[in-house]
């Protein structure tokens, strides 16, 4: 899978046969496990005698309200990048970092959703050329496209998205590696449709990700014979931690159970999956 990646001359080595070992499933689940137990967790912090309810501890408050700068968010990347690319070093893995540039499908409307676009792409812009590492983002509407082709090497397709063809020609159009990630409402094999939307827009480099199925109305479940067919489609990764989600919860905002990430990544790299997509944080 990594073969499709336009590398440039100072970007370390990446696996080329694109094989996953044990090491990716054992080091890389209890190594990063660490880093997102509190994934989605809300906690609580006093800041100039407001008591503002926050997430991930990126937001700033005082009398006027709530503020986010680029230069908190950069600085937050920074760390996440620098600690991501020690490890997989010492665990000789290949790593892709991936960061949103705008959350466009937050619960609520008041949920942060970004600094702006512009400022957003120049941080994953200086995290690719600082570390010399691929980086990853995900776009919602075809004019995002070729805005986001010039910053990255892999544009995402969301779940809820995977089916929309403007889309998927658009992000095929820019030359790029398309990752889809697979609908939660979406069979393995009606992937096939997705990836030919792609493919026959004149683009080969496609990617399918799991992330689980709806299991009611706020739980999912990842079906482990999803992976031997979509690799029958294309190179398939496995989003362990978006798969572990309990979304539509009461208060608007997203639960998970951090703490079952290994089994998930291990069963997945055991089902046929070629890479893993973890969310951390520095928490």
């Amino acid at each position: 899978a990594h073969e499709q990646l336009e590398l440039g001359p100072g970007q370390r080595r990446l696996r080329r046969d694109a094989k996953v070992t044990g090491a990716l499933a054992h080091g890389v689940a209890q190594r990063l496990q660490a880093l997102a137990l509190r994934r989605g967790q809300t906690r609580r912090r006093r800041c100039r005698q407001c008591l503002v309810r926050h997430r991930k501890g990126l937001l700033h408050a005082d009398q006027q309200g709530i503020s986010v700068t680029a230069q908190d968010r950069r600085r937050q990347h920074v760390e996440i990048a620098e600690r991501l690319v020690s490890i997989c070093a010492d665990l000789d893995l290949p790593l892709i970092f991936k960061g949103s540039y705008r959350k466009a499908n937050r619960s609520r409307l008041d949920s942060f959703t970004g600094i702006g676009d512009e400022k957003a792409l120049a941080i994953l812009s200086d995290i690719r050329r600082e570390f010399e590492i691929p980086v990853t983002t995900d776009i919602h509407a075809p004019a995002e496209a070729a805005m986001a082709a010039e910053h990255v090497d892999v544009l995402q397709i969301p779940a809820f998205l995977c089916r929309q063809t403007d889309l998927l020609t658009a992000a095929a159009a820019t030359g790029k590696v398309v990752n889809i990630k697979k609908g939660q409402f979406v069979a393995p094999s009606a992937m096939q449709f997705a990836a030919d939307k792609v493919r026959e827009s004149g683009n080969e480099k496609i990617w399918l990700t799991e992330r689980g199925t709806t299991f009611g109305y706020g739980d999912l479940v990842v079906d482990m014979r999803g992976f031997p067919e979509m690799r029958a489609i294309a190179p398939v990764i496995a989003d362990v931690t978006h798969s572990l989600q309990q979304p539509n919860q009461a208060s608007g905002v997203t639960g998970g159970k951090p703490a079952l990430i290994g089994t998930i990544a291990r069963a997945a790299v055991a089902a046929g999956a070629q890479g893993v997509f973890i969310e951390t944080h520095p928490n």
